[in-house]
């Protein structure tokens, strides 16, 4: 990929961390009574490093408890911990080469557990890699930029985004929300939760790109605001999308977010959808939040 492509991706990563820049205190980072959702929900990295981790500990608990006793493994020299560890992880992945083998009934007895902790480890394991490949994971792009203009002579707010796979989406569904600092009048700041309504919030095909738009007339709660008004109210506006990925036959959600900042007033989206000398569609995603 070039450099310049992964700048890109970088600087619209860091965009969309910003506009979710959200803290909570008061709970934990990793809920370890929810292992499932732990082990699901972690970067790959951490997974892969997280079940070596695991799988090192283990071993480290079985070899210690061989050692323990000697005796208890044939051909282990008493204190020997690194045959220890390696007869230890021949037994959890059920390989056993023969060079080894339980002695004794305590011998025995630990094999006979450790056998148990490895077959689950794998079953586990195993459920857990397939559970993380077969998640459907939404490639929605979302605009660096929203744009504020006139369309039929009225004006409306555009939010451009794209369907980031080569694969068909249909029955794409999207919401717009709008969150905005209020004060009341005992003088207690929250934050209030609008719907803004789009012109169109639904598609039966969603193959390239698609622009939202949300009308500013006198019902709308944008009706009157300027962006000096955005930014005193702080407000942040957050989009939401679900559709059916046609080759894998599941429902995809994908949600982004923009800052008061990221309203630009007066602009307009550069075209980003056109047409080829052999009459085909074609749609630049690198263009999706270029204005003019």
């Amino acid at each position: 990929m070039p450099r310049r492509k992964h700048a890109d991706i970088a600087r619209r990563m860091k965009i969309r961390d910003y506009a979710f820049d959200l803290r909570k205190k008061g709970v934990a980072r990793f809920d370890f009574r929810d292992p499932y959702h732990l082990a699901v929900t972690l970067s790959w990295p951490a997974f892969i490093i997280g079940a070596f981790v695991t799988l090192l500990g283990l071993n480290g608990i079985f070899a210690f408890l061989y050692t323990l006793r000697p005796g208890a493994v044939e051909n282990l020299a008493p204190g020997n911990f690194l045959r220890a560890f390696f007869f230890s992880l021949e037994t959890l992945t059920t390989v056993g080469y023969g060079e080894m083998a339980p002695a004794s009934t305590y011998g025995h007895s630990v094999a006979s557990g450790e056998m148990i902790v490895g077959m689950a480890f794998t079953a586990i394991f195993t459920g857990l890699l397939f559970v993380r490949f077969s998640k459907p994971h939404a490639i929605i792009i979302f605009p660096d930029r929203a744009v504020v203009t006139t369309r039929n002579s009225d004006l409306t707010l555009m939010i451009r985004i794209a369907n980031g796979r080569l694969t068909m989406l249909t029955h794409a569904t999207a919401k717009l929300t709008m969150f905005v600092l209020e004060i009341t009048e005992e003088g207690h700041a929250f934050r209030k939760v609008t719907d803004l309504r789009l012109e169109r919030d639904q598609l039966p095909i969603f193959p390239l790109t698609w622009t939202l738009m949300h009308s500013i007339d006198t019902a709308s709660p944008l009706h009157g605001l300027s962006a000096a008004d955005l930014k005193q109210r702080e407000a942040r506006f957050f989009i939401t999308v679900e559709a059916r990925d046609v080759d894998l036959g599941s429902l995809i959600q994908d949600i982004g977010a923009l800052t008061h900042e990221q309203i630009i007033f007066n602009k307009r989206y550069a075209e980003a959808v056109s047409i080829d000398e052999a009459g085909r569609t074609i749609a630049d995603l690198s263009r999706l939040s270029l204005l003019e």
